[in-house]
């Protein structure tokens, strides 16, 4: 498919080809891009569950162990400010912001990805103007995907 975009000079396929290799890019990306997201989400789905369930025990543990000797108070304490550690790293991480920020971009992306195969099968039986209206929704849907992405950042680091 992507080695199929030559274009012939003086030939009517010529626009035809031209739109073909354009769609076929941004397919590319788009393929490329939702990979990617989904990619980020699994890492940190992975990284808040790694934080939040351990933060999760360690407190349950440190507390019933103050609460089952005056001997286990120090222990606990250890546990607790363990229990704490975890807990601010999930805070200051902000996994789960980012994980859903990637959902959304991911979404967004498959909605370009559909959209170019959509036009991909439907471009010879389209005339010039709907080719034109179909590529422009394309383009603003790629905008609207490369939008999300940018927000998947919230604290301007990239993610």
């Amino acid at each position: 498919m992507a080695g199929d975009n030559t274009q012939h000079r003086g030939n009517s396929q010529g626009p035809v080809t031209r739109v073909r290799a354009e769609v076929e890019r941004v397919l590319v990306e788009a393929e490329r891009r939702v990979l990617s997201a989904d990619r980020r989400v699994r890492f940190w789905s992975v990284i808040d569950i790694a934080l939040g369930f351990p933060a999760a025990v360690l407190a349950g543990i440190s507390g019933a162990a103050g609460l089952a000797s005056p001997d286990a108070r120090v222990p606990a304490a250890l546990l607790a400010l363990v229990s704490a550690g975890f807990s601010a790293g999930a805070g200051f991480l902000r996994s789960d912001v980012r994980r859903a920020a990637n959902r959304r971009s991911r979404q967004a992306w498959a909605e370009v990805e559909a959209g170019a195969r959509l036009l991909l099968a439907q471009e010879t039986h389209l005339d010039r103007e709907a080719i034109q209206e179909a590529l422009r929704n394309l383009f603003d849907s790629r905008t609207r995907a490369m939008a999300t992405h940018t927000d998947d950042a919230p604290s301007g680091a990239s993610s």
